[in-house]
């Protein structure tokens, strides 16, 4: 029988995994290509590729989820092999077996083993058949209301509702009481069917303050499975994870052996070949089975850093025949490795779409990588995930990796719309995670805490404002002036009066009520009272007719992000804002998903209004006050933009 070939590799996904793909791909000599939707166009990822196929369509679904498509573009590009990458068709055993089917080489899990491990509950069914521990739950096929409500008695509160065919944390609802149970089902109903085409649903146990804890395994077409150790991925925002490291600060060499055992034997059961992750709840010393992914894993480069192997490498071996190169023994472990993934999200975790208007990488350093797509003028779409990138920073300790990973994310320069960027280092240096002890609640109850030091003291705030003024002033104005000029500036929610006077070659001096500061401006930094604070300034669209800019400062406090506006020549704003005039605006792009409410209806502040879907997680929008629904502006299945109006609530009277 011939050998399968990998020659000419298609990747059916798109930017940050299809570039690390084809880092790999093409040291082995694989020629690529590349798939894009109409928004993808321009991507990293396509003009990397040594030839690419344009898909069609904006969303995913006319897409990079077209197996009709993707065929075609595997058949025209002269493509013998398809690798997935993560999400999209990754782990659906119809693309697999219509790949095989076309004559093609599939670089992943036999489209048998996707089925029996793809399905939460079949792998439930099967980890028990074979002493995998898992948590008392129902995952039946009656899967009426009904059903669930008796089972769930059963169970036992809290529990966790979650899609069968799910991933990635949609579909998933914690739930307290009975009461809540039926409202959670129709949401995760919903989320599952937009996400996956299957609602069905199972229920099980939940732990409140368990660790997610998962073992990356290995299979061969001849029998030979091992594992490479744990990652922890704990910290967890709408049950996705945004840092994950390994080895777990919670699991000795006993444990790492019995979890993976445990996961070998599962991989095993299911006759996997390939590269796969088992997921388990850690409490106590005892784990339980989450589910298996049968795909390459987002955060797989701290196995990769932490054993010095190339997962990617050894999928496209393994899908050529190969046997696996290393027994169990050989596998070594060394140092630590910590991963972080940069969003295009705030730090209340909403996400954001928009154009990147600056870009830069933290300086190459030993031990350090940054897996993304990110360059400047890229637009970041709602129709996808909001992770840009991923960075990684390995070291001989896990104080060291922690240390180095932070500061590259402070020297990381990102700009034009909102992100985690100096979220995940407040998290990187929180006490709790530094001390090793981070479980999944971590970010529900340290919230309000890593979120403090994001808040910038009053000098940071001016030297972002001078950093802003001087960039949106040609030199000719800032010649020096015996009088001092009023400005005033927008900092995020605060408006800043101040009064500031030029003295020539960028000196200046800044009154802020009774406070006078001495302050120089040079390119790249600003001065105030002898502290350099150092800054990069990027133009923002116009809001309200506004100019506004986005200001990223480094200062011995740490590394912030400002949203400014000039607002110096605006007349004075009017009292109220939307959410007192009763206006409801969307808070990002997004499709309206669901409707709670109808015209008439009162509602208390905190309400469910509406969901609306955006980067593939469903949002609720609550009422911002008591009052009664005046007027509904937009119907299921709309898109709608920041700042779009979306209802009209009236006072209660």
């Amino acid at each position: 029988m011939a050998q399968p070939s990998v020659q000419r590799l298609l990747i059916a996904n798109r930017g940050e995994i299809a570039r690390r793909i084809m880092r790999t791909a093409h040291r082995m000599g694989v020629a690529t290509v590349a798939v894009y939707s109409h928004t993808d166009a321009q991507a990293l990822h396509v003009r990397e590729a040594s030839t690419a196929f344009a898909l069609g369509g904006h969303t995913a679904a006319e897409s990079y989820l077209r197996i009709d498509r993707l065929l075609e573009a595997a058949r025209v590009s002269g493509a013998d092999a398809v690798h997935p990458g993560y999400g999209f068709l990754s782990e659906n055993a119809d693309f697999a077996q219509a790949v095989i089917d076309a004559g093609l080489t599939w670089v992943g899990p036999p489209p048998a083993a996707i089925r029996a491990l793809g399905s939460k509950a079949a792998a439930k069914a099967l980890a028990q058949q074979h002493g995998v521990p898992v948590l008392p739950g129902y995952a039946g096929t009656d899967q009426s209301d009904a059903t669930f409500v008796a089972e769930a008695e059963s169970v036992g509160y809290p529990l966790m509702v979650k899609a069968v065919a799910g991933g990635g944390g949609r579909g998933m609802r914690l739930v307290h009481h009975a009461a809540d149970l039926p409202a959670a089902l129709a949401s995760a109903r919903t989320e599952a069917l937009a996400g996956f085409g299957n609602a069905d649903l199972l229920i099980e146990r939940a732990l409140l303050r368990p660790r997610h804890v998962e073992v990356q395994v290995l299979a061969d077409a001849h029998g030979h499975c091992i594992h490479l150790g744990e990652r922890d991925c704990s910290v967890q925002r709408r049950h996705q994870k945004i840092v994950e490291e390994a080895p777990s600060p919670a699991v000795d060499a006993a444990l790492r052996q019995r979890l993976g055992e445990a996961a070998v034997a599962l991989a095993r059961a299911a006759g996997y070949v390939g590269a796969g992750t088992v997921e388990f709840l850690l409490e106590g010393g005892h784990f339980h089975l989450m589910e298996m992914n049968t795909r390459l894993q987002v955060e797989h480069p701290v196995t990769e850093m932490l054993t010095g192997q190339d997962l990617v490498e050894w999928q496209l071996r393994i899908a050529r025949g190969e046997p696996l190169p290393l027994q169990q023994a050989d596998v070594r472990w060394h140092g630590h490795a910590i991963e972080v993934r940069l969003c295009s999200e705030d730090e209340h975790f909403i996400p954001h779409t928009g154009t990147v208007a600056a870009f830069a990488e933290p300086p190459a350093a030993l031990g350090l990588r940054f897996d993304h797509a990110i360059e400047t003028r890229l637009q970041v779409s709602p129709h996808f995930d909001s992770m840009l990138g991923k960075l990684i920073a390995h070291g001989p300790t896990r104080q060291a990796a922690l240390q180095q990973l932070a500061h590259a994310l402070d020297a990381t320069v990102l700009l034009g719309l909102p992100t985690n960027r100096t979220l995940l280092a407040a998290v990187l240096r929180h006490p709790v995670f530094a001390a090793g002890d981070a479980l999944i609640p971590f970010l529900d109850e340290q919230g309000d805490a890593l979120r403090q030091p994001l808040q910038p003291g009053p000098t940071t705030q001016l030297a972002a404002v001078l950093a802003a003024w001087a960039h949106s002033h040609t030199p000719a104005e800032r010649l020096p002036c015996p009088f001092a000029r009023p400005l005033r500036w927008r900092c995020g929610a605060e408006v800043l009066g101040l009064r500031l006077q030029e003295h020539g070659h960028g000196a200046v001096t800044i009154t802020v009520g009774d406070a006078t500061h001495q302050a120089r401006i040079e390119a790249g930094a600003v001065h105030i009272d002898g502290t350099r604070h150092t800054t990069t300034v990027a133009a923002l669209p116009a809001q309200n007719g506004m100019p506004a800019w986005q200001v990223q400062i480094t200062s011995p406090g740490g590394s912030h992000t400002l949203a400014l506006q000039d607002l110096s020549h605006q007349p004075q704003q009017r009292t109220g804002d939307a959410a007192a005039s009763g206006e409801v605006r969307a808070p990002f792009n997004g499709r309206v998903v669901a409707l709670a409410v109808q015209p008439g209806q009162r509602v208390a502040r905190g309400d469910a209004l509406l969901a609306i879907e955006s980067m593939k997680i469903e949002h609720r929008i609550s009422a911002p006050r008591d009052g009664v629904v005046d007027t509904i502006t937009v119907a299921i299945g709309q898109q709608v933009a920041p700042g779009q109006r979306l209802l009209n609530l009236a006072a209660s009277t």
